[in-house]
């Protein structure tokens, strides 16, 4: 399959981005090779290959779900740079 210059100004323009005449032609060209390429690929035989699904194969950990207390709010404030009661204290960021 080739691509026209009609063809690449759609999709430049799609793509929002200015394309100029001389660089039409180049990509005119790489968009073709692009879906030769990919023809290519369609050739293949993939009958005997199953689909993917994952690319590891392996499901995730899990680990148990336990309800805890949220920790020790001194230990957690501990390296807070300053802090007021229970809370970190953070910059006003908001006029």
């Amino acid at each position: 399959m080739s691509i026209d210059k009609q063809t690449v100004a759609r999709i430049a323009h799609l793509a929002r981005i200015a394309v100029d005449d001389g660089a039409q032609e180049r990509l005119k060209a790489e968009l073709s090779g692009i879906l030769a390429w990919v023809e290519q690929l369609n050739e293949l035989d993939t009958s005997h290959v199953a689909p993917l699904t994952s690319v590891t194969g392996h499901a995730l950990p899990m680990r148990e779900d336990a309800v805890s207390d949220g920790g020790d709010a001194d230990t957690i404030l501990a390296n807070a740079p300053e802090k007021a009661a229970d809370f970190f204290v953070v910059p006003k960021v908001i006029e």
